[in-house]
């Protein structure tokens, strides 16, 4: 198989995580900082059996499912319209070793698709993979298959700088908790009652939409993986902080259709690669590792 080398640009969206790791605001300024990834683009790439394959060579590129309002992960920037973060570099490797350039990739092969809308826009066609702080569960892999985890976060809170009266998930009874529709984390605050009693869950579309009810003092925290918040509180750590300990694992994995077992394959073994030649903490580095704080690799799940 061929390869031909390219660099992909990076702009790393303002995150200065803190390195105290879980607990406390972040420190640090954050700003737009450049940096440069290199990835092999291969060619003559073959994945027997993949339907989801043949599309993408037929439209000459994937159509890849994305967020856009998570610092650090995956980031659309208002002044440039570019996304970036460690979920849009995951992606763009995918990209690179299935034989599409991801220099070349158009704005409109990346999608912006919120949580829950994720599992249909898998099963639709509307895209063709989803890297986007995608929880692998049971209860998904019914509907869609994944590839991964490329990444282990875990759930934790995100409250007001000046809030002493919430310190972890035991202090959210009678409180006011957001989070986003069809998440994980919501589910989570619901099946174990946390907010109970005399609580409220208010669910959005977006955790952008959530950051600004906190801000605004309509809810009293927000929750979702520990990676998320730490980006929002980087951004504003006067007025945000994070705390607790994390309560969930949440392993992040590449979303794909269900039944296209030769593409999860080839993904895992993308990512495989990646982890052992020094690729994943590459990305790792020039993106959410600008924080300081450090990240295991975690175990490929080949089911």
């Amino acid at each position: 198989m061929k390869i031909r080398k390219v660099t992909a640009g990076l702009l790393v969206a303002g995150i200065a995580l803190s390195a105290c790791g879980r607990e406390g605001s972040p420190a640090g300024e954050t700003g737009g900082e450049g940096a440069d990834l290199s990835y092999e683009v291969a060619e003559n790439v073959e994945v027997e059996g993949s339907p989801t394959f043949e599309k993408m060579q037929q439209n000459g590129g994937p159509v890849i499912g994305v967020k856009d309002d998570q610092p650090g992960l995956g980031y659309k920037s208002g002044a440039t319209n570019e996304y970036s973060g460690f979920d849009v570099e995951i992606a763009r490797l995918v990209a690179a070793k299935l034989g599409f350039d991801p220099e070349e990739l158009g704005d409109n092969q990346y999608r912006a698709v919120p949580s829950a809308g994720r599992e249909q826009a898998i099963m639709n066609g509307d895209v063709d993979y989803y890297v986007g702080t995608y929880t692998i569960n049971d209860e998904r892999k019914n509907q869609i298959s994944f590839a991964g985890p490329y990444y282990e976060a875990g759930q934790g809170l995100l409250v007001a700088e000046d809030n002493n009266d919430i310190n972890g998930k035991d202090d959210l009874a009678g409180k006011k908790v957001c989070s986003v529709t069809g998440s994980t984390p919501v589910e989570r605050v619901r099946e174990e009652g946390l907010v109970e009693p005399g609580g409220e869950i208010v669910e959005l579309q977006q955790y952008s939409q959530c950051i600004a009810q906190l801000n605004q003092g309509q809810v009293d925290a927000v929750t979702t993986d520990d990676a998320i918040l730490l980006g929002y509180a980087a951004e504003d750590p006067e007025n945000l902080k994070v705390v607790g300990e994390t309560f969930s694992e949440e392993p992040y994995g590449i979303g794909l259709p269900k039944d296209d077992d030769a593409l999860r394959d080839k993904v895992n073994d993308i990512l495989q690669e990646a982890m052992e030649d020094g690729t994943w903490q590459e990305i790792y580095d020039a993106t959410l590792g600008k924080s300081g704080t450090e990240a295991e690799m975690p175990e490929l799940d080949r089911y």
